[in-house]
């Protein structure tokens, strides 16, 4: 594999990230959402992951006084397998805990195995469930947190 680059993500990438959101997700935000989140958001942290200059991955977390909220994390179907979300993730979680943020959180489809084990891999931790939380299909989304006093695990 090429030489995977993670980076903070910038207006340019709002094309790329919002194509990721329609390949990866049943209910992909609207290219306007993700545009808000870069360029609006004073609390809105991305980053995308390149290969060859190509985006391949992202995620997106707010960062709320000492919390930080998962909002995003995708990588193409074509680059799943290859350790870009782990890569993605011990980034945006090594650099915000050096800014402060104190705990994780986020939701999950219940159904989503493949990033539940991703997320229990840095520690994240089952806690509770928002029923129907998904639109497209009524799936719960299982709640996660993860506490930074435990070492970070890669």
């Amino acid at each position: 594999m090429s030489d995977l680059v993670i980076r903070e993500a910038d207006a340019g990438d709002i094309d790329a990230i919002a194509e990721l959101e329609k390949i990866c997700f049943a209910t992909p935000w609207s290219r306007d959402s993700i545009r808000q989140e870069l360029v609006e958001n004073d609390l809105a942290f991305y980053v995308v992951a390149e290969l060859d200059g190509e985006v391949v991955g992202y995620m997106g977390m707010w960062h709320i006084v000492d919390e930080g909220h998962v909002t995003n994390v995708a990588v193409h179907p074509d680059h799943r397998g290859k350790h870009v979300a782990s890569a993605i993730v011990a980034v945006v979680l090594a650099y915000s805990e050096a800014g402060g943020i104190r705990r994780f959180t986020l939701e999950v489809r219940s159904s989503n195995e493949a990033a539940k084990a991703l997320y229990r891999k840095f520690d994240f931790k089952e806690e509770g469930l928002r029923r129907g939380y998904y639109k497209d299909n009524g799936e719960d989304a299982v709640i996660m947190w993860r506490d930074p006093a435990e070492p970070l695990k890669n």
